[in-house]
């Protein structure tokens, strides 16, 4: 039966328990809520002590905050039960609602369990709803939007133990306890979002630091780099457009800065190389290229393309490190020139002559294997390739096609002018050098030559080949000429050369004998350059003898 004092108890019980679900909404951190929950139930609820057991991310339970006996909260405080445990406890005893309560005649099971727990004395229950030092209230919390019982997820359960009054909860008691477990949940729901949400914009902010620290020195790097640098577009229409550009490369090509955004590379790139800018823009690799200046020059670079990408949306752009390589290349092309042309002349030498003449030949195949190479297939010189190399030349396969649809090399019937156009071979001797030489010195030789070989070179068309064979030989390569039209250019050829020649402040002559051979598919560029040096010997032989001074 209820005393008169007692609805003033609970009324005094429901003010405190309003303020306490209120300071429950208003901690600071999840910490300070899970103590503010153990707190309430011993202040506001008249349970002697509280603790919250909170479900870890594994499943487990772990003891996250203690209230109402300071010895039992440093034993367990920190302490995990297994979740086994806590669904074993979960799933007996009586159920009050949301509210699991395990009477002391059914708790000893318990004792032997992973769960922390404490241990209260006093004595033996005088009446029956009398509170027993061994029994256990459970109030179980859902996460929100779960209607009670167990069909939300598991948050966590706050256990207390012997309420003041020393009797087990009554209706109200048991109410009371069920509406704070709900409001806890949705607090600690509530302080666990907040934290997550702290965690997040630290986080974030962190991050955004990094990535503003990061495109600083990016920028740093990409702006003061000494070599060009260059960020272009990627797809769409306006793919290889250039987007920005840094001081290094604007001075390479003597470009601003805003002219460089209305061009991409193909604008850019010399016409012969715009082949190998597309091969290396699409692999995002490296080549070497000339680049335009404003002042219509063009400077040798090396390119190497970085395809920076998003892992959500694929190739984004393309980051262009951009090489002045002027330099270098101006020292290598001088190395190659050197290697392919007489130092004294500066026309094409020996090496240089045999490759071009190769160049046009090719090798007939042979169906014993016999073959020594084939130039139209393979791209490089017939003679290259050593006979048996395992090539199948047989009609119908891969190698004889190719060489059935080379344009071959073929010469006039010998004797006569058929109309034939073919590679004429013009070897030119000259006569009465030997004696400029051991006159009047090797300087006046030189002079000689020198002057030859820029008359030589004037007189032939664009396209025609005038080599140094070494000594006082030289070859002429002339392409797409009939017997007449060789005979001409050989006899004007040589009215160039006698005339006077101005060296080392003296007027001198030579002679000229010229041989004309021709080049045909089949045969070698030696035995090419052999059968034009016989027929100039032939011609030499059959000149009547000319008393002619030098100088």
């Amino acid at each position: 039966m209820e005393t008169e004092s007692e609805p003033y108890v609970r009324l005094a019980s429901l003010r405190q328990l309003h303020q306490v679900m209120a300071d429950m909404n208003t901690a600071r951190s999840l910490a300070d809520t899970l103590q503010t929950v153990a707190d309430g139930a011993v202040t506001a609820l008249g349970y002697e002590m509280a603790a919250v057991n909170l479900v870890r991310p594994d499943g487990d339970l772990v003891v996250a905050a203690f209230s109402g006996n300071s010895a039992a909260e440093a034993l367990i405080t920190g302490r995990t039960g297994s979740r086994e445990s806590w669904e074993r406890r979960l799933a007996m005893g009586e159920r009050w609602g949301d509210l699991i309560f395990i009477p002391h005649t059914e708790g000893w099971v318990l004792d032997d369990d992973d769960v922390p727990q404490w241990f209260t004395d006093g004595p033996e229950p005088r009446f029956e709803d009398e509170w027993h030092p061994a029994d256990r209230l459970f109030a179980p919390m859902y996460t929100p939007g779960a209607q009670g019982g167990s069909s939300g997820e598991l948050l966590g359960v706050i256990s207390v133990d012997r309420p003041r009054n020393g009797r087990r909860p009554g209706a109200w008691g048991r109410e009371a306890l069920q509406m704070y477990a709900f409001q806890a949940a949705i607090a600690i729901s509530n302080a666990r979002l907040r934290s997550n949400m702290q965690r997040a914009l630290v986080r974030l902010e962190r991050e955004q630091q990094a990535l503003r620290a990061s495109e600083e020195s990016f920028r740093q790097a990409f702006e003061y780099a000494p070599s060009g640098m260059a960020i272009a577009e990627m797809g769409g229409d306006q793919h290889g457009r250039i987007l920005r550009t840094n001081d290094a490369l604007c001075r390479l090509l003597g470009r601003p800065a805003s002219a460089m955004r209305r061009y991409s590379f193909a604008d850019l790139v010399h016409p012969e190389d715009i082949g190998t800018l597309l091969r290396t823009s699409a692999e995002g690799g490296r080549a070497e290229l000339r680049l335009g200046r404003r002042d219509g020059t063009y400077v040798w670079v090396s390119l190497r393309n970085s395809v920076v990408a998003d892992a959500a949306d694929g190739p984004r752009f393309l980051l262009t490190h951009v090489e002045d390589i002027e330099e270098r290349k101006r020292r290598e092309l001088q190395l190659a020139h050197r290697a392919s042309h007489d130092s004294l002349t500066g026309l094409p030498n020996s090496a240089e002559l045999r490759s071009r003449l190769a160049a046009r030949l090719c090798r007939r195949p042979s169906h014993a294997g016999a073959l020594e190479s084939l130039d139209a297939a393979y791209g490089h010189p017939a003679h290259d390739i050593p006979a048996g190399h395992g090539f199948d030349f047989a009609p119908g396969t891969e190698a004889y096609d190719a060489y059935d649809h080379h344009v071959h090399t073929i010469a006039p019937e010998d004797g006569r002018d058929d109309g034939t156009k073919g590679l004429a071979v013009l070897f030119c001797d000259l006569d009465g050098f030997k004696s400029i030489n051991d006159r009047f010195g090797h300087n006046a030789g030189d002079a000689v030559l020198i002057e030859v070989a820029r008359r030589l070179s004037n007189g032939v068309r664009d396209g025609d080949t005038v080599a140094r064979l070494g000594g006082d030989e030289f070859v002429i390569l002339a392409d797409g000429l009939g017997r007449a039209d060789a005979q001409d250019l050989a006899v004007r050829l040589r009215n160039e050369i006698i005339q006077p020649i101005r060296a080392e402040g003296r007027s001198v002559r030579v002679g000229a004998s010229f041989g004309i051979g021709w080049a045909h598919c089949g045969m070698t560029a030696d035995e090419v350059l052999k059968s034009a040096d016989e027929r100039m010997y032939v011609e030499k032989r059959s000149r009547p003898k000319q008393h002619r001074r030098a100088g």
